[in-house]
């Protein structure tokens, strides 16, 4: 009997001990399916994104993700840790021809919803876009990179963009760097006959390739844009942003094609760039400050440019701009200062300086013009109102192909003030013997001039 009651508690034993190891497990196999699971969600998820866009065109994945399944608690399982998208995972064809928006803007909203430093991923191949707004803000992301090799190609087609929207605007984001060495192609040949702005004040503006809205802390770094339908890049209420090595290219005949303009910002670093255009290198607008411009080469295009200025009732002062370091080649300006006359209210543009620059066979390298018009004709029936006082020209040498080598044409209702200029030392591409004019203009001359001042 005892041996009995023995055996007995073994068998209790060994079958408690079983129960256990199987409890054990069963919990080991429910982790490691919950887990497989989690991983399985999260690649269907992303690979469904990509078969959607496969099988029935980019609009799938569009409303896939507006419509919430494509959310980025759950559809961003294949860059789940490394804060990274690439928009390939999202369904991009990287052709040329089908149409990759949907794509991109998903891979922009989940890094947007996402933690910390997050980078968008744009390699090698050619992307056709329609219209995009990147926007923010982006509450949890420390730094968002759009890291961008492959060449960005615009639709065509005018009736796909708003009036007076771009073609892709990056808004209300702050510490957004655009690098890569990747390219924005405007495809702006087919649109430039239908820009009438040239030609008339109230016109339809064609879209701007790229746009920065309200932005803080960006940094633009080392890529290309070619043929926009009107401006490459504008940046409008920007706080703090910086741009190099940035190449910009269009023919010298496409109209507004200008390569940067800036409109309403605070703290805008330009330097280490080459810029052609058929129009300004760059242009600052009313409301900026705080600019500095440097290293750069312009050319073809109309020069550097503050203005145009004084046309709209809510424009702002314009002040501490400096423009220095940089050559312009066969422009039809160097540095020019522009004002519209019959101004609807009045404005300062001060505190400026163009200084150390190089002119190689540019018109007029030295040019304030007060009654700017582009047009056949314009209202000229009263002065500008643009009060243009504190401006500086220094070191400033090279060739100009206009006999006027200096205008400075200023309002008769408001002349301008304090204008110097110090070792102004040009020569004409021929043989003629330049000279300087001044209008409504206090100009004192210093230093070593080639050309007589005006008075």
């Amino acid at each position: 009997m005892e041996q009995w009651m023995k055996l007995a508690l073994i068998c209790i034993c060994l079958i408690c001990h079983e129960i256990a190891t199987v409890e054990a497990a069963r919990a080991k196999l429910d982790t490691l399916m919950a887990d497989d699971s989690s991983s399985d969600g999260s690649s269907l998820s992303s690979s469904g994104s990509s078969g959607d866009s496969s099988s029935n065109g980019s609009g799938d994945s569009s409303d896939k993700g507006s419509g919430g399944t494509l959310s980025s608690a759950s559809s961003g399982g294949s860059n789940k840790g490394s804060n990274s998208f690439n928009v390939m995972d999202y369904g991009a064809k990287a052709d040329g021809k089908n149409d990759d928006s949907k794509a991109f803007q998903q891979a922009w909203s989940e890094a947007c919803n996402a933690t910390g430093k997050v980078k968008v991923i744009i390699p090698n191949g050619e992307y056709f876009l329609n219209p995009i707004q990147f926007s923010g803000p982006c509450p949890n992301v420390q730094a968002l990179i759009f890291q961008m090799q492959g060449t960005l190609k615009a639709s065509t087609d005018l009736s796909k963009y708003g009036d007076g929207d771009g073609w892709l605007e990056f808004g209300w984001v702050d510490h957004l760097t655009i690098t890569g060495g990747g390219t924005f192609d405007g495809q702006g040949a087919v649109s430039w006959p239908y820009n009438q702005c040239p030609k008339q004040k109230d016109c339809k503006v064609l879209p701007t390739s790229v746009k920065f809205l309200s932005t803080n802390n960006t940094v633009v770094e080392g890529v290309t844009s070619l043929n926009s339908k009107f401006f490459h890049m504008a940046l409008l209420n920007c706080i703090n942003f910086k741009g190099s090595g940035i190449t910009i290219k269009a023919p010298g005949d496409s109209p507004n094609t200008d390569g940067i303009h800036l409109e309403s910002n605070t703290g805008v670093t330009l330097s280490g760039s080459n810029i052609g255009t058929g129009d300004d290198c760059i242009s600052i607008g009313q409301g900026n400050t705080q600019v500095s411009i440097s290293g750069i080469t312009c050319g073809p295009g109309h020069g550097i440019s503050v203005g145009s200025l004084g046309r709209y009732k809510t424009e702002k002062d314009v002040g501490s701009i400096i423009v220095r370091d940089s050559t312009f080649i066969e422009t039809i300006n160097g540095v020019r200062i522009k004002t519209w006359a019959n101004s609807p209210t009045s404005t300062k543009a001060s505190n400026m300086t163009f200084e150390n620059l190089t002119m190689k066979n540019v018109g007029t390298p030295i040019l304030i013009d007060q009654t700017y018009c582009p047009y056949v004709k314009c209202d000229n029936s009263t002065s500008s109102r643009v009060k243009l006082n504190d401006i500086k020209f220094k070191n400033i040498h090279g060739t100009a192909s206009m006999a006027e080598a200096v205008v400075l044409e200023c309002s008769k209702g408001v002349p301008c003030q304090n204008i110097s200029l110090q070792n102004i030392n040009l020569k004409h591409n021929g043989s003629e013997t330049l000279k300087s004019t001044c209008l409504n203009a206090m100009a004192e001359f210093s230093g070593t001039n080639s050309l007589p001042p005006c008075s």
